[in-house]
């Protein structure tokens, strides 16, 4: 059984930073993708970063420059370092792990930017 869970969430003025952390627990292969995806109200989920287990990264547009995801020293942490935040960042944020084509889900974090 494979359990992601985020930690971090928070309410912060727009500009301000916060870091995000999902750790992933069970038996999981080596070879894996961690990566952060956030779900405004009425709004899709969308990617924000993804990392491979060889350190590959992608960003989605929107967080380029002020989002960075790292893996920690335990393989299956990763951590969402949110920079120079918006209001439009405002959104539940969910740790996804994937391998041998099977998803897993955290059960999120809430992240809210006010004005």
């Amino acid at each position: 059984q494979v359990q992601l869970v985020e930690s971090g969430g928070g309410l912060v003025q727009a500009g301000g930073s916060l870091r995000l952390s999902c750790a992933a627990s069970g038996t999981i292969f080596s070879i894996n993708t961690m990566g952060w995806y956030r779900q405004a109200p009425g709004k899709q989920r969308e990617l924000v970063a993804h990392i491979t287990s060889s350190g590959g990264t992608n960003y989605a547009d929107s967080v380029k420059g002020r989002f960075t995801i790292s893996r920690g020293n335990a393989k299956n942490t990763v951590y969402l370092q949110m920079n120079s935040l918006k209001p439009e960042d405002t959104a539940v944020y969910y740790c996804k792990l994937e391998f041998s084509s099977i998803q897993y889900w955290g059960k999120g974090t809430l992240v809210t930017v006010s004005s």
